[in-house]
């Protein structure tokens, strides 16, 4: 992994390059909105400044709530009341798309198979929110129609400037095809896969289903994580406005977040299932505790790289499904997609070798995690989101961990002065809906919001690209110096960590054997193929080739 940020790394300074000169991309007409967070311009690998004097950390800020439809929202009738819209959260500044495809000859036949009726649509909406894969995987104009800017301001992390949206274009580029010279993979392997084309399926894009339901009025109150993960800006400035415009201003998506309610997630499973909570964002590494064979989706340090992370992970989908109904008694709305969410360990001295590890204290998020930790010898400290900014900041904690880009929206750069890493993580966390609150919608508007779910996620995979590879760029340029982990590191986490603690340690949580026979089940036929391992039916670990996933040939 670090022949892969080490490049990642080059290409922060390759695209700073190109936009210097101009590079070959011509510069968007579409007018650029501020980004969220001032950050300096980018440069090469910067030398860490010295940090400013510590502040208390400020409330969340609050993610703006948009009134202003994506390009193919469906608008209202003019009999319907108007949608109804969070009025705790002013309005956010969506970013136009750069362009608009032409139109189809007028002397082309129409289009009479549902592939080419899906073609049509794919050409129809490219360049912009919405814009879907299909068609010929081995041309790359297919890919390109996906390139294109996002629905919201807060899903950018670049600075302002007039080069920020030649940089955009670059970096959705490189994520998207890959820079084979500099050893960085593409992520086409999202959109030829079966799960993705289920998603299609799912969004019922040629015949969305028709409204016949009227003077409803249901608030469905949705829990994210956290304001600054763009799956929470993505339910807000998508998914949000599409399902009160569908419903005729029937159904409002209200977003807040953990840290709004003080919980800490822990709790969410049974907040679900009791109606304490309508809707939340259920992740496996806070609900460990109350479901541990949940974890099976998240056990960090598992995956090598994105694609074997992805595709084991979409594999085991159903199961993880059925896990969470049978838990909660709920439904499933749809999943959130985090794309650079690779974990990081922030700190203010450099974490270059496995001693520098030792006796630190780390904070974490998820149990498998910790258990990274503490194979590594250091000590893991619990520390819940929306905190973590103080306890590194006061030392509560001497490193941090957390995704890449969440820690852009964390303003970790005014407490940390470097990164190590990364674990890998390119997974997703799943919307849950209390199951008496879904049985009382009509059937119309169930299936609505499901479609909606599932364009959601579509257009999180769709920028999944850039975020993987803006992530590490987006640190380095607001003046946190990237140290990617040695070989022996990697070699340590692979070899002794992962089959020496991160997996046992779950299998206790789990009281295996005596307990979750499933749960190793689904580890063995999902993730097992892509990872080369299988638990025994004692709980011992052993080797096994891999058969599936990109590295399957090795």
């Amino acid at each position: 992994m670090a022949r892969l940020i080490i490049p990642m790394i080059l290409v922060a300074a390759l695209i700073a390059g190109l936009v210097a000169c101009g590079g070959e991309e011509p510069a968007p007409t579409a007018t650029t909105a501020p980004a969220p967070t001032a950050m300096p311009e980018p440069t090469a690998m910067p030398e860490p400044t010295p940090m400013p004097e510590p502040t208390a950390m400020p409330e969340p800020t609050a993610m703006p709530s948009p009134t202003e439809r994506p390009a193919d929202t469906p608008v209202p009738t003019s009999a319907a009341p108007a949608a109804v819209v969070a009025t705790a959260i002013p309005e956010p500044t969506p970013i136009p798309p750069t362009a608009t495809p032409e139109p189809a000859a007028t002397a082309t036949p129409p289009p009479a198979t549902e592939e080419e009726l899906l073609a049509q649509y794919a050409a129809e909406h490219a360049g912009g929110p919405g814009a879907i894969f299909v068609g010929d995987p081995t041309q790359p104009a297919t890919y390109a129609q996906l390139i294109g800017p996002p629905v919201h301001e807060g899903l950018v992390f670049l600075p302002p400037g007039d080069t920020q949206q030649a940089q955009f274009q670059q970096m959705f580029q490189i994520g998207l095809f890959g820079l084979e010279q500099l050893g960085v993979p593409g992520h086409q392997f999202i959109y030829t896969s079966g799960y993705y084309r289920e998603l299609i399926e799912k969004a019922n894009l040629l015949s969305p289903t028709e409204l016949t339901s009227s003077g409803e009025d249901i608030t469905i109150q949705h829990v994210c994580i956290s304001r600054n993960l763009p799956t929470c800006v993505i339910m807000q400035a998508y998914m949000a406005p599409r399902v009160a415009a569908r419903t005729n201003g029937q159904v409002e998506l209200s977003i807040t977040s953990l840290a709004e309610l003080g919980l800490t997630g822990q709790d969410n499973l049974g907040q679900i299932e009791s109606g304490t909570l309508d809707m939340a964002n259920i992740y496996t590494g806070y609900v460990a505790g109350a479901l541990p064979a949940i974890e099976v989706q998240s056990l960090w340090g598992m995956g090598p790289d994105w694609e074997t992370t992805y595709l084991a992970l979409v594999d085991m989908v159903p199961d993880v499904e059925r896990m969470l109904t049978e838990e909660t008694g709920g439904a499933i709305v749809n999943r959130n997609w985090f794309a650079g969410s690779d974990q990081w360990f922030f700190s203010n001295e450099p974490l270059q070798t496995l001693e520098d590890f030792q006796g630190k204290k780390i904070r974490t998020h998820a149990a498998a995690l910790s258990s990274i930790i503490d194979g590594l010898g250091a000590e893991s400290i619990f520390v819940p989101p929306g905190a973590d900014y103080l306890a590194l900041q006061n030392g509560t904690v001497d490193v941090s961990t957390t995704g890449a880009l969440l820690a852009i929206g964390g303003r970790y750069h005014e407490i940390s002065k470097f990164m190590a890493g990364p674990i890998i993580g390119f997974g997703y966390t799943t919307n849950v809906i209390n199951g008496d609150l879904w049985e009382s919608i009509p059937a119309d508007i169930q299936q609505i919001i499901l479609e909606e779910g599932a364009r959601a996620e579509m257009e999180a995979l769709r920028i999944a690209p850039y975020h993987n590879i803006l992530a590490v760029q987006a640190n380095q340029s607001a003046g946190i110096q990237p140290i990617p982990f040695s070989e022996d590191i990697i070699r340590y986490i692979a070899g002794v960590v992962l089959p020496q603690n991160i997996i046992p340690d779950w299998l206790h949580r789990l009281g295996y054997p005596e307990r979750n026979q499933d749960a190793v089940r689904i580890f063995n036929e999902h993730a097992g193929p892509y990872i080369g391992l299988k638990i025994e039916d004692d709980g011992t670990i052993s080797r096994t080739e891999i058969t599936k996933g990109p590295r399957a040939a090795n």
